[in-house]
């Protein structure tokens, strides 16, 4: 446990915060620590955390990327007429779909990037208000509902009913989610070309001068965070049985403030994904128990912004002396 802790600080607050703030709400709402409420919590986040994982690998990489919620809405519209139009599909089509189209935005961003020399923020921002107004104005803010049967039906992992009746369970997200967390844990931490992420966010002349391709890094930074936002979206219309386009705007705050409350440094070069799971975890945690204490949901916009502020003010700041700049060094 002392190495666990020494090794990985910011993990272990968190693992802390979580265990005081759940002791809490078992007190101040008897629902909260339910059998229920806590699947219902790992189901309705496991969006957040597909996202999550694949914002922290740009994070890594020293970018910031706030476009992945609109490029999810525009890859679930994209892939419903799609499938519509080859007759269904299937779930192994979908994730194809999904992902390649998700690739595809996350290049869009690398390229007007690395091409023409533009900051992460900048161009995320920009292709966020574009492909927001596009999918707006193509689709004049119609709802899809009439959708394949296997992209709207539940997926039980595991589903049970409670003495009182209740039914609970996992369903498909989860264990995608759980997937998701295992690719993005192998690419940054078992290959080199996550070291080389890792390297390029810490110091970027550095790199470049080591001979790290930084165009690569870029677009495999982008990528991986276009195809996580693929796949979240494909997950998130099993989840609502439906296609809404402005249904998942402002999630990107949320998610952004989860993986930097994880450790995710905005400066680049420092990030796990144990940290990331946690941060989305703890904002879950924090936003469910204050809807089951009948907090105004504003307090929880506010305790996010207050998330990001302290993030960015405490970005450069070595917590215990462990900076977790390469996987090497949590080890």
């Amino acid at each position: 446990m002392r190495n666990f802790i020494r090794a990985y600080p910011t993990e272990a607050r968190l693992i802390a915060v979580i265990a005081v703030i759940m002791l809490f709400l078992s007190f101040a709402a008897p629902s909260f620590l339910t059998l229920a409420n806590l699947t219902a919590l790992l189901n309705n986040n496991a969006v957040n955390v597909i996202w999550a994982v694949g914002l922290l690998v740009v994070l890594i990489a020293g970018g910031i990327d706030i476009s992945f919620a609109v490029a999810a809405s525009v890859v679930q519209y994209i892939a419903a007429h799609i499938f519509m139009s080859i007759g269904g599909g299937n779930w192994l089509i979908g994730f194809l779909v999904a992902g390649g189209l998700g690739i595809l935005v996350g290049f869009l961003n690398a390229s007007l990037i690395h091409f023409f020399r533009i900051i992460t923020i900048v161009v995320t921002i920009a292709n966020y208000n574009a492909l927001f107004g596009l999918l707006m104005f193509v689709t004049s803010g119609r709802s899809i509902y009439d959708l394949p049967d296997w992209w709207t039906t539940p997926v039980p992992l595991i589903e049970r009913q409670s003495a009182d009746g209740t039914w609970y369970g996992l369903y498909l997200p989860v264990a995608i989610m759980a997937l998701a967390i295992l690719a993005t844990w192998f690419l940054i931490n078992r290959t080199t070309t996550g070291r080389q992420l890792y390297a390029f966010g810490d110091n970027p002349e550095g790199a470049r001068r080591a001979g790290i391709n930084i165009g690569r890094m870029q677009f495999i930074a982008f990528g991986w965070t276009g195809l996580m936002a693929g796949i979240g979206g494909l997950m998130q219309v099993n989840i609502v049985r439906e296609v809404v386009p402005n249904a998942l705007m402002g999630r990107e705050l949320d998610v952004l403030a989860a993986a930097v409350l994880g450790g995710a440094r905005l400066g680049g070069g420092r990030g796990s994904v144990l940290g990331c799971f946690l941060g989305v975890m703890l904002v879950a945690i924090t936003q469910n128990g204050l809807n089951l204490m009948g907090v105004s949901p504003f307090a929880f916009k506010m305790v996010v912004g207050l998330i990001i502020l302290a993030a960015i003010s405490t970005s450069n700041f070595k917590w215990g002396g462990a900076s977790r700049k390469a996987p090497t060094e949590a080890k």
